[in-house]
């Protein structure tokens, strides 16, 4: 069994923000695999995908970003998996717009719910699939600039840059982790 976990916030306030980048690349592979991520449970939005005989869990935490561990950590008490089970989607100030970086292990980067997630498992071993939303201008709040919605520029590439991450996701799942990193790492 896998979680992917897709990072974000719950409501219609924050659907389509920066910080919500992880909900939007969980939800892209759930349509592109005709999952329904709607199941109420673990704090929790879950979809069931069953692939190459293997249960994937799709899941997009209720428990607003900076409590992102609560529900992991409920997952982790309810089902069989350990950490090197667990892929977790997220938005990268550190990466310039549309670049993903999939990666084992590492810090937070300043980003509070993988520090939640972290502080949570108390270990790094899960793969991370970052996804570049950029740096906010020099006279720009990091917290606001994440919890507002895409610019206009950004929003007219962003279906491209969900499905790669998306794709990332997938190849990482179905081929190896290794090949989604040669793959997805150098674009």
């Amino acid at each position: 069994m896998k979680v992917v976990l897709g990072l974000g916030n719950p409501g219609k306030k924050y659907e389509r923000s920066r910080h919500n980048l992880g909900f939007l690349v969980v939800d892209r592979v759930a349509s592109e695999n005709q999952i329904a991520v709607k199941k109420i449970k673990h704090d929790s939005l879950i979809g069931d995908w069953r692939t190459d005989g293997e249960k994937i869990l799709l899941v997009k935490p209720q428990t607003y970003m900076n409590h992102s561990g609560v529900a992991v950590k409920q997952l982790f008490r309810y089902f069989p998996i350990t950490v090197t089970d667990l892929v977790v989607i997220h938005d990268d100030l550190d990466l310039p717009f549309g670049r993903i970086r999939i990666r084992p292990g590492g810090g937070a980067g300043g980003h509070r719910g993988m520090l939640s997630i972290l502080e949570t498992l108390g270990e790094e071993g899960f793969f991370r699939v970052r996804v570049g939303i950029g740096r906010p201008p020099p006279d720009a709040d990091p917290v606001d600039y994440v919890l507002e919605p895409f610019s206009p520029a950004e929003r007219s590439g962003l279906e491209g840059v969900i499905s790669r991450a998306a794709d990332a996701v997938v190849c990482l799942l179905k081929e190896s982790p290794q090949r989604a990193m040669e793959r997805f790492n150098r674009v």
